[in-house]
């Protein structure tokens, strides 16, 4: 009984860094954050979910720290207008974290992916321009040439316009790779 933790402990260690590799991959690339206008849509949230999913919470928050770094160091090397509020932590970091929490738990409460990615892809959505708002939203909407007076609005929009391609996309792609992966292991 004892050789069978090993196992389960080496797998999740390389599924983590499989899926660590191709959030970094992603974070390296233009795949990852996608430029539309001023703002970038991204699929890095993918392996968040995915590996919550597949092995639980801490591999979901563990890769989510990376696609907050990512979101930080993107906001340095290849700035827009509004990435000065990706240099905030609380706005880069911890929506991402939540994303691995929230897929897992919505997961284990509904047994599906596609439920559990569209929730976690918006839970990262509502966090970052959440926190946007709540921390930089005049200056935000100033720096698109917005009246400040429009911010909600504004961000509204952006949650609406990246957010829900993003849920989609997410939802199909998680449903099929995880998919996939139930069948190899069954």
């Amino acid at each position: 009984m004892n050789h069978v933790k090993p196992a389960v402990h080496t797998r999740k260690m390389v599924v983590t860094a499989m899926l660590a590799a191709i959030t970094i991959v992603l974070g390296t690339t233009p795949l990852g954050f996608i430029p539309i206008g001023p703002t970038k849509a991204t699929i890095m949230h993918l392996p968040v979910i995915i590996g919550a999913i597949i092995e639980g919470p801490a591999v979901g928050l563990a890769l989510g720290l990376i696609f907050g770094v990512f979101s930080m160091i993107q906001a340095v090397i290849a700035p827009t207008v509004v990435s000065f509020v990706f240099l905030d932590p609380l706005v880069a970091i911890i929506p991402r974290l939540l994303i691995g929490i929230s897929a897992y738990y919505v997961y284990k409460a509904t047994k599906s992916s596609l439920v559990s990615a569209a929730v976690a892809t918006l839970t990262n959505t509502i966090g970052v321009l959440g926190m946007i708002y709540m921390i930089h939203g005049v200056q935000f909407v100033e720096a698109l040439g917005a009246d400040k007076a429009t911010v909600g609005k504004v961000i509204a929009g952006i949650g609406v316009a990246n957010g829900i391609p993003e849920a989609i996309v997410a939802s199909v792609v998680v449903g099929a790779v995880v998919g996939a992966i139930k069948k190899i292991r069954d």
